[in-house]
């Protein structure tokens, strides 16, 4: 366990006013964690039971929503496109069909939502993962229970869908992936656009809900902007909110930071873990942010920047975090080592970074890199690129554990990270050299 650092020096009045008196920056902070959601309100946001209830009533088309079948198709051909094509019903095909009829049913025989459209002999088999993981021949076992339950004259085409909150490969491989960030699309482009108009009071919950899957993606523009924020208060403020943090209430993954990475760490500074340089971006109560040495240097340092990216994380076009989640008994949880490519501006630049990070896959098959489908899309912004990234916690309020899981991930991660600052130096003239240049 950590010492605690020495205590510093009382702040003054006029610091303490400067930072809790009237002050715009620090309102809006305060205005966003008030923000009502009812999702939030009843602690559902993190209940992996109530988001396959929320989502099997969207898939449902004789639904109160007023989608129709329009969800309930785009949610298929999304997961379908470019899985197994020789398997049936295709993207395509599911996209042009009219499925109005489909039956949906929650928690049969322990399926988490099962979807039957008699007219198109189609039974799906959705398998939902928020926070927990899958057990052993669970995915096949839901298969072939349907196909000796079912008739195949009456459903001659039963696929699975494997939902999962991260980019995470079933064990079946009869099973398309697909993550919540995709239904956040889906959503944004059904309801968001205004494309197919909703009631007031069904419009509402679904940006409530989709409020809740950003922040638990990793995906709300919204709470950037506040993080970016934060970081300008603490800045401003930072003898007062030292002085706070030194007194509160630390959290046994920050202690477990500091034992891994060190204490007292500032933005830019490089932290040695077993034997390798990472550069420190940013810590708090479940997150750590930084870029590995080799790949800050392989991007030119602090010498370029990178056009859409300046206000996000350290301002590369990549970045690497490890973030503690919670299970829900509270106890359990896992370690999740994450890397993204960003908000690239120039697409064409975009586009080449993702597909020469995932070409160096072909030279080893064992990197564990995967990008989603459509990752190099005209128009994505965030795509996470490391596969099978998840490590266990049975404590998650031991801090030596927690700094063991840490270690290892960094260390089992290290092909990747290798690999990856491989192909890095040649993306680095695409940088500019001034802030201000067009």
């Amino acid at each position: 366990m950590n010492a605690v650092p020495a205590l510093q020096t009382a702040p003054t009045l006029d610091e303490l006013e400067s930072l809790f008196v009237n002050n715009p920056d620090l309102d809006e902070i305060r205005a966003h964690l008030s923000k009502f959601n009812p999702i939030k309100t009843m602690g559902m946001a993190r209940m992996e039971i109530r988001h396959s209830a929320i989502l099997a009533w969207l898939l449902t088309p004789q639904e109160t929503h007023g989608l129709g079948d329009k969800f309930l198709k785009a949610f298929i051909s999304e997961a379908l496109r470019g899985h197994h094509a020789a398997m049936q019903p295709s993207a395509l095909k599911v996209s042009q069909a009219d499925m109005m009829d489909t039956e949906v049913r929650r928690e049969w025989k322990h399926i988490d939502i099962l979807l039957m459209s008699p007219a198109n002999k189609w039974v799906f088999v959705i398998e939902n993962k928020f926070d927990s993981g899958q057990h052993t021949n669970q995915l096949t076992r839901y298969l072939e229970l349907v196909r000796l339950t079912f008739d195949q004259d009456d459903f001659s085409h039963i696929r699975g869908i494997f939902l999962s909150l991260w980019d995470e490969e079933p064990n079946d491989d009869r099973y398309a992936p697909i993550n919540y960030g995709s239904i956040c699309e889906i959503l944004e482009q059904q309801v968001v656009s205004g494309r197919h108009p909703l009631t007031a009071e069904v419009e509402t919950f679904v940006n409530h809900y989709l409020e809740v899957i950003r922040e638990a993606a990793d995906m709300s523009e919204e709470q950037k902007a506040l993080e970016q924020l934060a970081k300008q208060l603490y800045r401003d403020h930072r003898r007062v909110l030292d002085f706070i943090i030194e007194h509160g209430k630390a959290t046994d993954f920050s202690f477990a930071c500091d034992t891994v990475f060190g204490e007292e760490l500032e933005y830019g500074d490089i932290a040695e873990v077993e034997r390798k340089g990472f550069v420190f971006n940013h810590s708090d109560a479940s997150h750590i942010s930084f870029l590995p040495q080799t790949w800050y240097e392989a991007l030119g340092e602090d010498e370029f920047y990178w056009h859409g990216c300046e206000n996000w994380w350290m301002g590369f076009p990549v970045i690497m975090w490890v973030q503690l989640t919670v299970d829900a008994d509270g106890t359990s949880g896992k370690i999740r080592l994450f890397s993204e490519v960003g908000p690239i501006s120039d697409h064409d630049f975009r586009r080449d970074l993702i597909n020469a990070i995932q070409d160096t896959t072909e030279k080893n098959g064992r990197l564990r890199i995967g990008f989603q489908r459509g990752a190099a899309d005209e128009g994505r912004r965030y795509s996470k690129m490391f596969k099978k990234n998840s490590f266990s916690l049975d404590d998650i309020h031991d801090q030596d554990k927690i700094a063991n899981t840490i270690k290892k991930a960094l260390k089992d991660f290290r092909p990747e990270i290798d690999a990856i600052a491989a192909v890095l130096p040649k993306f680095a003239s695409h940088g500019k050299y001034e802030p201000n240049e067009e």
